[in-house]
């Protein structure tokens, strides 16, 4: 045999889909969370992967061997919450609709069947790789088995070998267990040896290799450490063994019913229907979303793809000739552009990419064409990329129905045609990532949207000039999408090598934080960990405790800073937090954002989601780089200008939303501020508290910056 078989740990995503999701049911009462959760996992598996096999282990609702081990073992657990319960005998239905063998075994937990399921797998020649979202797993990687570990919700998966492995947590598969063994586990309530924290057990086992060794050459560890050690020589080996994943559970397999081949509609439609996972349905049989929209879509009008030049060249003389024409591009999983359609009169056409740029840059750049679409902003730059200077546009779909509703939850194509003409169009097609060719129906649906586009934006046309907003949508925000496109493709010059000292810099002086804190407590521990902090803080330090969460003590800033004054680690403790958002979410995120071929940041301004009207930011969010903490204000000088001669210029209007309230209020006393030069909140508080501008405080300036 040969090939890839996936092995899931059940009850691992299980858990993590129902934390991860909020709670949702089906019309008559049934909690599904957890269960979508664990189904749009397999969906993705399935579509990503394509396994040659496929299957689940669950854990027993029983007692197993480390039970009888360790009495304690897990005996912290809270009992899982009756609508999560409810919900795993929906997720075995799941399975069984898609024809996904599962195992279970009395005596045994699920990371067991794993081990056993991964072993045997090598034995028939396959290659086990196993996803889950618990990282006692990682002691089976090695070279023939991988591991798929769930990083954040549900669906992003991180892929290790065993270099992997080695990164993530500073040793070796093979050492995972004596790393345990070491450092014990909350969650199971492995004891491990008190005091012997993540780093001092990497050192130790980068030295001796593993917990036998260690004990072996105890009379060359330091003297803490060797006490320690001494003092729980029982509790590590306990631990060790409780933390040994067992590949030896007597399971029978016949990896044929393993096999995984996609079942038809009719095997899966019942039950999704049923748990009203329709996207779900529609998302992995199109057929399905075609019978679902049948009744209500868009009527199909004819539409033909264009495959030569000769057709066009007709092409293009048709558009000159009708002065008009409406637009959507098709983007692949890799951000590329397949092709475009565009609407006739009667009829939709979709021209592959590669003849977009021969045959329509003349009239895309054409003035006097009037053109529509739907995410001008991003249309610009798609066609930019290709040597094409789009002009003429006069409808934007997506920014009408932004200014129209701009607290709206989502404003999708579909979303806008059902809203503004009662209609329905068919559903976005799911394209599997890699796929080469344009997928045809995707190219049927766009088709169809790009017919119904005109249609929709006279709609939205009529409601932006009966609201009186036609002069903002024409005079401000559509000629900005074009600045805004620019700005985005230009880009942003970062000094790498700023960044990088930066990094090294923050680093360590995270490390002399984690020093200084372990030494004032007298323990190492995951200063990471809410649950580790709250025990240090709380229970050993004797703090008072402000507020408690279902996971146990609070720590966040607000706790944090009431604390401050009470002891000193705590202030370390909130420098070392402020310090690894600052390097995590900056300094290490946008060295990894800096375009290659550019050396620049390229954001993307996202000028149709707050309902305030302001611009937002994102991938990067460049607009949110704190500035307050100097190493924040160090972060921006990384930003540089293209040219060494050249500079960044910073401009800021002085309090804008005062001046505009002073002009349209036309209040005396706010305008004549303005124009004396007077600090507004100083004035303010003047008058306010009826004493003179002199003997205002600063906090009755506070107050009064707060009125304003």
């Amino acid at each position: 045999m040969h090939g890839e078989v996936i092995l899931v740990d059940g009850n691992s995503l299980i858990h993590r889909a129902y934390h991860a999701l909020p709670p949702l049911a089906t019309a008559d009462g049934q909690q599904t969370n957890a269960v979508y959760g664990f189904t749009m996992m397999l969906v993705r598996l399935v579509e990503q992967e394509r396994p040659d096999y496929l299957a689940v282990a669950f854990d027993k609702a029983e007692t197993t061997f480390r039970n009888e081990l360790y009495d304690q073992y897990k005996a912290q657990r809270d009992k899982a919450p009756e609508d999560l319960v409810s919900q795993f005998d929906l997720c075995r239905e799941v399975l069984s609709a898609f024809g996904i063998p599962y195992f279970e075994a009395a005596g045994f937990e699920a990371d067991d069947l794993l081990g056993t399921l991964a072993a045997k797998a090598k034995d028939a020649g396959l290659k086990p790789v196993l996803v889950t979202g618990d990282r006692d797993v990682l002691q089976l990687v090695d070279a023939e088995t991988m591991v798929m570990l769930t990083r954040r919700g549900i669906t992003d998966l991180e892929r290790l070998d065993p270099a992997g492995v080695k990164e993530k947590l500073g040793v070796l598969p093979e050492q995972v267990v004596d790393f345990k063994a070491l450092t014990g586990d909350t969650s199971d309530n492995i004891p491990g040896v008190p005091g012997i924290g993540p780093k001092t057990a990497v050192i130790l086992l980068g030295e001796y290799g593993s917990l036998e060794g260690i004990y072996g050459h105890l009379d060359e560890i330091r003297e803490r450490w060797r006490r320690l050690l001494v003092e729980n020589r029982e509790k590590a080996f306990l631990s060790q063994d409780l933390a040994r994943i067992r590949c030896d559970v007597p399971l029978e397999i016949n990896w044929d019913a393993c096999r995984f081949v996609k079942p038809p509609l009719a095997q899966v439609e019942p039950l999704f229907r049923s748990l009203q996972f329709i996207s779900l349905l529609e998302r992995l049989y199109p057929e399905a979303a075609r019978m679902s929209t049948v009744s209500t879509c868009v009527p199909a009008t004819d539409s033909r793809r264009l495959e030569s030049m000769e057709e066009m060249t007709r092409l293009a003389a048709q558009v000159r000739e009708g002065g008009f024409l409406a637009i959507l591009i098709q983007m692949g999983n890799g951000c590329e552009p397949l092709g475009l359609a565009c609407s006739l009169a009667q009829e939709a056409v979709y021209v592959p990419w590669q003849l977009v740029v021969p045959g329509l840059k003349a009239v895309l750049e054409d003035e006097r064409v009037t053109k529509v679409t739907y995410d001008v902003k991003a249309t610009y730059k798609v066609l930019a990329a290709g040597g094409i200077s789009l002009r003429g546009v006069i409808g934007d779909a997506l920014l009408a129905g932004y200014l129209l509703n701009p607290s709206a939850d989502g404003r999708g194509f579909s979303r806008l045609v059902k809203e503004y003409l009662n209609q329905d169009v068919p559903s976005w097609p799911n394209v599997k990532k890699g796929a080469g060719a344009p997928d045809q129906e995707a190219e049927q649906v766009l088709a169809a949207w790009v017919q119904v586009l005109p249609l929709l934006w006279a709609s939205l046309e009529k409601n932006l000039k009966t609201d009186e907003i036609w002069p903002l949508y024409s005079q401000v925000e559509l000629p900005l999408a074009r600045v805004l496109a620019a700005m985005e493709q230009l880009g942003i010059k970062v000094d790498k090598d700023k960044l990088f000292t930066m990094g090294q810099s923050i680093g360590e002086r995270m490390q002399e934080l984690e020093e200084e804190v372990f030494s004032l407590v007298g323990e190492e521990f995951n200063l990471n960990s809410p649950r580790q902090l709250g025990v240090i803080l709380f229970e050993k330090l004797g703090l008072p405790a402000k507020k408690k969460t279902k996971t146990g003590y609070s720590t966040d800033a607000e706790v944090l800073e009431e604390l401050s004054v009470a002891h000193p680690v705590v202030e370390k403790i909130l420098e070392h937090r402020q310090l690894a958002k600052l390097k995590s979410t900056y300094v290490d995120a946008m060295s990894g954002q800096i375009n290659p071929a550019t050396g620049r940041i390229h954001t993307t301004f996202t000028q149709t989601v707050t309902a305030t009207g302001r611009l937002s930011s994102v991938e990067p969010n460049l607009q949110n780089i704190p500035i307050r903490l100097e190493l924040g204000r160090r972060l921006r000088q990384a930003f540089v200008p293209t040219h060494p001669d050249w500079l960044i210029l910073a401009a800021d209007y002085s309090q804008i939303e005062l001046r505009v309230l002073a002009h349209m209020a036309a209040d005396p006393v706010l305008q004549e501020a303005f124009i004396n030069k007077e600090d507004i909140h100083t004035r303010t508080a003047a008058e306010i508290f009826h004493v003179p501008m002199t003997d205002v405080t600063a906090e009755l300036r506070g107050r009064a910056k707060a009125v304003n």
